[in-house]
């Protein structure tokens, strides 16, 4: 064959191909695929990342109202408290969780410091620093209980979400036996 009939033949080969379906599904499903599993692995690495805010959470809950129930913590019952974390957490890997629990009083104004703090793979809060409360609980001459649980997330496939994203959770109690809970060191 000869140029000149292949560029006569190209008009009816070209009208072929557009007519022709075979493997279109193919070529829709290899575009199609990339999107679909970043879609399917970034919902696998959200709802992870859900269910450790929602562990996190109830962690800073359960260590907070642990200490509210106390009206003297000995280092013991400290430790137990904030080793209760970890119970909550599982499932998950509870080995860097930074658990703090502090007890926080307002002056006449309603401005909060540090009355004691402790905390597990974290630095506990410095006595007598100040602590910007919400609004609703600047109330004046209180004690409140501060429970803090930072979980360090790092997904598990990395595909969407890479490194590591810090999960904070906070939460206040007000003490239950008494009017505040005093911190014992022994």
């Amino acid at each position: 064959m000869t140029p000149a009939s292949h560029a006569l033949r190209l008009p009816a080969m070209l009208r072929r191909f557009t007519r022709n379906r075979d493997g279109i599904s193919a070529v829709e499903f290899a575009i199609v695929l990339p999107f679909m599993l970043t879609l399917y692995l970034g919902g696998v690495e959200y709802g992870d990342g859900v269910s450790i805010q929602f562990k996190s959470t109830l962690a800073a809950r359960t260590v907070t109202d642990l200490a509210s129930q106390y009206v003297s913590i000995d280092n013991s019952a400290m430790s137990t408290i904030l080793g209760a974390a970890s119970s909550v957490i599982a499932p998950y890997s509870a080995t860097n969780v930074v658990v703090t629990v502090s007890e926080i009083t307002t002056d006449a104004n309603g401005n909060g410091t540090i009355t004691w703090s402790d905390s597990l793979n974290g630095t506990a809060h410095t006595v007598g620093t100040a602590v910007t409360l919400p609004a609703i609980l600047k109330t004046p001459s209180i004690s409140l209980l501060w429970g803090e649980v930072t979980y360090p997330y790092t997904p598990a496939m990395g595909y969407v979400i890479t490194g590591t994203v810090n999960i904070y959770q906070n939460v206040y109690f007000y003490p239950r036996m008494s009017t505040s809970v005093s911190r014992v060191n022994s």
